[in-house]
């Protein structure tokens, strides 16, 4: 193949990994799949900035998402979010793999990008641990470059963090990720640029302390299960096991699958000594360790003394929530299994005779992803698709107005499962729809278990026994959808005044005035200012590298 064929086969392979994934989530419409809610325009409400009555789990994604719907429609953002995940997984770790082989960096591409982590995250609707995880092989390429101190390295790793700073665990993730890969010389300077990014969520839970625990019963209801024979260890060393059983491709359940992951993980191990080689010992051994520790910490609620452990953590700790669905960790697993994976390929192919036999053998390699995960492709086969909302939630988000109170969604469940949208089990798209804060219950039902809610709120909506007493919670509206399943206590609908009605939505007024509290918008705004001017100073480095910047002061002086 020649150059310019070479330079651009990665990004053809990536392009066709995510069009092969997500090309029937291209048509008009929106998917609509459990966390996965997206609308044809967010709106800039406290809860988006994580100073509403909940924990700022989703901060500051949906700020952002709010930012890009006022540029360009929801199902666009959404698309485009979509594809570019699997494209840069791909692309991020074709280009991070140490070599000057095509194919090697083929295998990297497909071995990192169609995995369980990827096809049960998105069949989950975790769109922002997909961009994390896309951004995780660009965080390493920029992290190494800053350990040897390549002129704007720290620019590079700012871009490279911007997507995966949209949620805590992405935060999280990405910084721990960044430290590694810089290495200890450069911590300093690595954890002042996590601080910075993380600003936008990290003010919010300072400020909200004292409603920062979370159910314990959720480490139990969240942890890693096993997908096959065997424990859920397995499933965890081969980026699968998540809690929740539906969103697990089927292919995941055969047989032979624990079998092939343990030959997955025995090649990658091999593949360690040319990394060290060609990377160096530490760097290679730290992100080795790290995911065998994301590995650990995915698996700890299913091992011995595990389960008490981070029961004692979430009740004790603010903050320990984080722990809870603990296999979103094992994404630290996946770069140094990846790499390992094609680089021992390289090694065995550079030691077969003939050039039939190496390309053979990378080939394999390179389908071998696709072969075992087959459910993956085409939106899991038509697991997912797009839908367009009603023109009910418009007409509703058109008669809120200017009326003070926040919207109450009934009946009290976190989740829907409406017939326009094929009775899939989705959140409640009034947060992410409505230009008002809504307040629903999000308590959540993990098969046997219940896991209490963490806004502090809903104990007031459960004990009201008339609108009234709503209104006194601060409530204005009363949002009742209709074919989902839940009952709704016809008292708090006694003596409110319906305004609208259609067949999926009916709206009611509160009585009264209700005694909405204020909120203080500064410290939210200060922090995503800071983080955003952070990322924007970045860009302008990349842009404008300080060398040509400081040009002018190595210029020799001037003859007069």
């Amino acid at each position: 193949m020649d150059a310019p064929g070479r330079r651009l086969a990665l990004p053809a392979v990536s392009v066709l990994l995510a069009f092969a994934v997500c090309a029937p989530l291209l048509g008009r419409g929106f998917v609509l799949s459990y966390d996965m809610v997206f609308a044809p325009r967010q709106y800039f409400v406290p809860d988006a900035f994580g100073i509403g009555s909940t924990l700022p789990r989703s901060v500051p994604a949906d700020a952002a998402v709010a930012l890009a719907t006022t540029v360009l429609p929801g199902e666009i953002v959404q698309k485009i979010v979509l594809l570019l995940a699997i494209f840069a997984a791909a692309q991020g770790a074709g280009r991070l793999v140490p070599t000057e082989h095509l194919g090697t960096r083929l295998v990297a591409a497909t071995a990192y990008a169609w995995t369980p982590y990827v096809a049960e995250r998105l069949f989950i609707g975790h769109w922002p641990l997909l961009l994390t995880y896309a951004a995780l092989p660009w965080i390493v390429r920029a992290g190494l470059a800053a350990r040897k101190h390549e002129p704007n390295a720290l620019p590079r790793l700012v871009i490279a963090c911007a997507p995966a700073v949209l949620t805590p665990p992405g935060g999280v993730l990405a910084v721990v990720v960044m430290a590694v890969a810089a290495g200890s010389r450069r911590l300093w300077q690595t954890l002042a640029l996590a601080i910075v990014l993380n600003l936008p969520w990290l003010v919010p839970t300072f400020l909200n302390a004292g409603g920062t625990y979370s159910d314990p019963a959720g480490v139990t209801a969240f942890s890693a299960r096993a997908e096959s024979w065997g424990p859920a260890l397995f499933s965890v060393l081969g980026l699968g096991g998540i809690w929740n059983s539906e969103t697990v491709p089927g292919s995941r359940s055969l047989p032979l699958v624990p079998v092939l992951t343990l030959i997955v993980v025995a090649i990658a191990v091999a593949g360690l000594k040319p990394l060290t080689e060609r990377w160096g010992k530490a760097p290679a051994r730290s992100l080795f360790a790290l995911g065998l520790a994301g590995v650990l910490l995915a698996s700890l609620a299913t091992l011995p003394g595990g389960d008490a452990v981070l029961t004692a953590a979430t009740r004790h700790l603010p903050g320990a929530g984080l722990l809870r669905d603990a296999q979103k960790w094992v994404a630290w697993w996946a770069l140094p299994l990846a790499l390992g994976f094609a680089l021992a390929i390289e090694v065995a192919a550079a030691k077969l005779k003939t050039d039939r036999g190496r390309v053979a053998l990378v080939t394999a390699a390179a389908v071998f992803p696709l072969l075992t995960l087959p459910d993956l492709a085409w939106g899991g086969w038509g697991r997912l698709s797009t839908v367009r909302y009603p023109a009910d939630w418009q007409a509703v988000s058109e008669v809120l107005g200017d009326r003070p109170g926040d919207v109450l969604t009934l009946p009290l469940s976190a989740f829907r499962g409406f017939a326009w949208n094929d009775d899939r089990t989705q959140l409640d798209p009034a947060p992410r729809v409505l230009p008002k804060p809504v307040l629903m219950d999000d308590t959540l039902q993990v098969g046997a278990d219940r896991v209490a809610g963490e806004d502090p709120r809903i104990g007031d909506v459960r004990a009201a026994t008339s609108a009234r007493e709503l209104t006194e919670a601060g409530i204005g509206w009363i949002l009742v959808e209709h074919g989902t399943p839940g009952d709704v206590d016809k008292r708090l609908l006694a003596d409110a005044t319906p305004v609208w009605s259609g067949d999926w939505l009916t709206l009611y007024r509160t009585p009264g005035v209700p005694a909405v509290k204020p909120i203080s918008w500064a410290p939210a705004l200060v922090a995503n200012g800071v983080a955003l001017a952070s990322l924007c100073v970045a860009l302008l480095c990349r842009m404008l590298p300080m060398r040509t910047l400081g040009r002018g002061r190595n210029l020799p002086p001037r003859k007069e």
